[in-house]
């Protein structure tokens, strides 16, 4: 029997081949050449990348073969994950390689920052001694700033402690018992800014964070505020950015990602107080094996049947086909109770019941976990590294299983404590033929709603007119309320609104809808693929 065929599209570590063992046709092709690369995936079972090689809708379906593909690297920009999970082709990357590696870039930008170390570097090689100029300053008893005290957070954090400076951090998804155990205070964003002579980001991109730190931030942080971003373009307004530096409102930055990579057309290029270096988080030898290393093992094992812990869209592997359509559900119904959830969680219970509750459900709890970090941490999550994320957290997790469920074949819930006493909780099911994921509670409050990409959850006093008023504040905005359920326990009493929108609400609209029906909630969810 042929062996199967695994296209390496890209230059790779020995290592990365020397991983992948005898068993398979190991290939290579210039991923960058468009028509050699499909060539090549027409007959291939697993493709090997990293961020050159574009594997779109068309690439993946050239290869009826095509069983996995492997960034060797974290980003995923690159691999259209949508078109892969229709297709049914596992995606895989590398979520731990570069951790370190970011880590200790970030505290590079903070020293250079400190101590000019690019521009008197600069300066040496023009012939130049000036001592002056370069005087810096000490991390001693300053005051730094974690934004996100995820994985490379933590890294940073470990890294920085022995400057004797006084670390403070801003995570709402990290309890004060985690952040003092790492020698960190938490605090709000504001006291953050206000306070810090260094800031650091490491969070990931999504709507509530982009433009994260912008004009108003710069207005309330102290003039000697250097700031660093190693995490994500755009988390940082660029312009704002500009201003603050050109003004010299804020002394310095630091940035390795860009809105626009590489940022050809960029004012930030043309500043003296700001180093820059091109997306070098993952760039350094031992990154680059370890990530070969890593998915070269996620393709044997996806290529033999078994589980693969990196894998970001299915888990793949030696899961009941009874079980398997629960695990899209899963990852989704944990993205919206991370959502809901105000302030830091302090335990979760994820609950299967019904029929399937007979089978291994394991990788449920896997899916819960993988979807309630997906938006909050910085680094890529998977089904290896979201129980360490709990774990890092302070977060005790039960899996509670029970063949009967009352109402519906079989029930998936996802149930937490938070720290500030309040409980969330968001259950979930499959309906018909086609298997439909729904929605069907939501904090003890009964509903069926079709999952969707953009979620609205209001919570207020049940009364006659408020659908008028904020079905009239949506519509006056250009948003479509794609479907709508009202769920309420008695007349007069609260009631929870669940809307499915086409498209994200603007965060003002949102705090114009609060006001006008005096809502004791309302959360914004985007569900990620």
């Amino acid at each position: 029997m042929a062996k199967p065929i695994v296209l390496i599209a890209e230059e790779l570590s020995p290592a990365t081949v020397e991983a992948l063992g005898p068993d398979f046709d190991v290939r290579t092709v210039d991923g960058t050449d468009r028509s050699a690369l499909l060539a090549a995936l027409a007959d291939a079972s697993a493709v090997l990348i990293r961020s050159a090689t574009q594997m779109d809708e068309e690439a993946i379906s050239v290869s009826k073969q095509l069983k996995v593909i492997a960034r060797a690297g974290v980003g995923l920009d690159n691999v259209d994950i949508k078109a892969a999970t229709t297709a049914g082709v596992m995606v895989v990357n590398a979520p731990t390689s570069n951790v370190i590696s970011a880590a200790e870039l970030a505290v590079g930008h903070i020293l250079s920052l400190a101590r000019f170390i690019p521009e008197a570097n600069q300066s040496m090689k023009a012939g130049e001694w000036k001592r002056s100029k370069y005087t810096g300053i000490e991390l001693f008893e300053k005051t730094i700033g974690i934004v996100g005290l995820g994985r490379i957070g933590t890294l940073v954090a470990e890294r920085l402690s022995g400057f004797g400076a006084e670390l403070i951090a801003y995570d709402p998804y990290v309890t004060p018992t985690r952040a003092q155990q790492l020698g960190v205070r938490i605090v709000t964003l504001d006291e953050l800014v206000e306070q810090s002579d260094f800031i650091t980001i490491h969070i990931p991109k999504t709507p509530e964070t982009t433009g994260l730190f912008g004009a108003a931030e710069f207005a309330k942080a102290k003039p000697t505020l250097r700031i660093v971003n190693c995490s994500r373009g755009g988390i940082i307004d660029e312009d704002a950015l500009f201003e603050a530096l050109s003004s010299k409102q804020i002394a310095a930055a630091g940035l390795d990602v860009y809105v626009n990579e590489p940022p050809k057309q960029s004012p930030l290029l043309g500043l003296e107080n700001i180093v820059l270096t091109p997306h070098l988080g993952a760039s350094t030898d031992e990154a680059q094996e370890k990530a070969g290393v890593s998915v070269a093992k996620s393709v044997r094992l996806a290529l033999d049947g078994e589980l693969v812990p990196d894998a970001v869209n299915v888990a793949g592997g030696v899961i009941n086909t009874t079980v398997r359509p629960g695990i899209p559900l899963m990852e989704k119904l944990g993205q919206v109770f991370s959502g809901l959830a105000a302030s830091p969680v302090s335990s979760v219970d994820i609950e299967i019941r019904g029929e399937i509750a007979a089978f291994d459900v394991s990788v449920l709890k896997l899916a819960a976990l993988k979807g309630m970090f997906t938006n909050i941490v910085s680094e890529s999550v998977s089904y290896v590294n979201a129980p360490l994320l709990a774990e890092q957290r302070g977060i005790e997790v039960r899996l509670i299983t029970d063949g009967v469920s009352d109402e519906y074949r079989n029930l998936l819930t996802i149930r937490g404590g938070l720290i500030d006493g309040s409980q969330v909780s968001v259950s979930g099911t499959l309906t018909g033929t086609k298997q439909i994921q729904k929605i069907v509670e939501i904090n003890g409050y009964d509903v069926e709603v079709p999952l969707a990409d953009h979620l609205l959850v209001m919570v207020y006093t049940d009364r006659p007119g408020i659908v008028a008023i904020f079905g009239k504040e949506f519509g006056d905005a250009g948003i479509n309320i794609a479907g709508m359920q009202i769920s309420r326990r008695a007349v007069g009493g609260q009631a929870l609104s669940v809307l499915t929108v086409d498209s994200p609400a603007p965060e003002e609209l949102l705090d114009k809808v609060r006001v006008a029906i005096d809502a004791d909630l309302l959360r914004e969810i985007e569900i990620t693929a």
